[in-house]
């Protein structure tokens, strides 16, 4: 397939203008440019004794942009390292991948290795790119599938600038540039604010349980409901009297597929209360969860993740176990096996093949208070559980909203075949 973001300079007049499906009112009528993204950057260089204050030195990594270098990364030779300044680009050419291009908003001028590239955007005149407006370009589909296919259809290893100058997009006026720009830095801000809510969320569930449940080695928990303060000591026991525990069994590739009676997990990426999301299936077998058990993986990658089924049977591999309550709540065991799930990740991973056994789970012995205790806390948790799971859902409907934003905001290349 012809790579469609890289083209020749004569090919370049035979490009057509893609018009965006959506457009400021009073831009509708303004003219857009093919350019190649060179004619409207301009690579940085070395800054060759460059005398202007620098505050630091910095990297760029594809979780945080540009972060402070470490020491031990800083070469001896720093005169040559490159300049950035304000809303300046740079990356790593040598592992490129969306997102590890990364623009500098700080004011002061800092230095990134000479190994990597930098670039500016001209914005001299209206003919210039808004560099916010490249800022969001380069999370399109046409910026990803470039970054991840070569012209040949191979994966990219190296991309210099001569190579992102060859991408072709089509430019809108710079004022309407700036204003898609901070449309999209806005709903930017509300993921972020989203995403400050469910971590605070998350960090009040963590706190709360640490004060619902007893630590290691004590009776009674830091903070008691009013209707329980008198009621006594939480009494020492072993899981192997409170639960059944129910092992996986392994299905050979014939024994599921696409379609059958009862979803079948083989771990936590199967994880799923939504039967829509479940991806395979098989048939009726005895070694089935129940509704409102606790799945645990215990063998391979993610040992010690927990799921709480509400699927009325869950057929489970090898990989996992359920835990069923016998008589106290069944949410309240869930939230329970949550405050151990960094021993079993510890005790899974000191094994050769990562792997928790039966008896690790089944001789956990603990301090558990009387059932109504446990379905106080149980409902206190899970309705926390609950709101973080619809916050967690929001934050996902303004990604959805901003993709959908994108996709109208800046033409595909998908929308012509020359």
């Amino acid at each position: 397939m012809r790579n469609k973001m890289k083209i020749t300079a004569k090919e370049e007049q035979a490009w057509p203008a893609l018009v965006p499906k959506l457009r400021f009112p009073e831009f509708r009528k303004a003219a857009l440019r093919s350019v190649l993204l060179g004619d409207v950057t301009e690579e940085g260089r070395a800054r060759n004794g460059h005398k202007h204050l620098v505050t630091s030195v910095m990297g760029v990594t594809k979780a945080d942009g540009i972060v402070p270098m470490e020491a031990r990364l800083i070469a001896a030779d720093i005169a040559r390292y490159k300049l950035v300044q304000h809303d300046w680009f740079a990356y790593n050419p040598m592992r490129l991948n969306i997102g590890s291009i990364a623009r500098w908003r700080g004011q002061n001028e800092i230095l990134v290795s000479p190994d990597y590239v930098v670039f500016k955007c001209l914005t001299e005149s209206e003919s210039g790119i808004a560099p916010g407006f490249l800022d969001h370009f380069r999370q399109t589909k046409t910026w990803e599938e470039f970054v991840t296919e070569g012209g040949d259809g191979s994966v990219r290893i190296r991309i210099y600038y001569k190579d992102i100058a060859r991408v072709a997009l089509v430019l809108p006026p710079f004022p309407e540039q700036q204003k898609i720009a901070e449309c999209l830095s806005s709903v930017d801000e509300l993921l972020a604010a989203q995403a400050r809510k469910v971590d605070a969320l998350k960090t009040h569930k963590k706190g709360l349980m640490q004060q619902l449940f007893p630590r290691e080695g004590e009776t009674q928990p830091r903070f008691r409901f009013p209707e329980f303060q008198n009621a006594g000591e939480w009494k020492p026991q072993r899981l192997s009297g409170l639960i059944d525990l129910i092992s996986g069994m392994h299905l050979s590739p014939d024994d599921y597929s696409t379609v059958g009676e009862v979803p079948y997990f083989t771990g936590p990426s199967d994880f799923a209360n939504d039967r829509s999301k479940v991806t395979k299936w098989t048939k009726r077998t005895a070694n089935v969860s129940q509704a409102e058990d606790t799945l645990i993986t215990v063998k391979g990658s993610g040992v010690g993740e927990i799921w709480y089924t509400t699927l009325p049977e869950v057929a489970m591999g090898r990989q996992l176990m359920a835990v069923h309550s016998k008589n106290g709540s069944s949410r309240f065991m869930f939230q329970f096996l949550l405050t151990k799930r960094s021993r079993f990740e510890d005790l899974g991973s000191g094994n050769l093949i990562p792997g928790l056994s039966r008896a690790v789970i089944l001789e956990l012995e603990a301090c558990f208070p009387s059932p109504a205790e446990q379905q106080r806390i149980a409902t206190c948790l899970t309705t926390l559980d609950a709101l973080i799971t619809a916050e967690i859902q929001k934050h996902e409907a303004l990604k959805i909203h901003k993709k959908g934003l994108m996709q109208q905001l800046f033409p595909s290349s998908e929308e012509y075949e020359p």
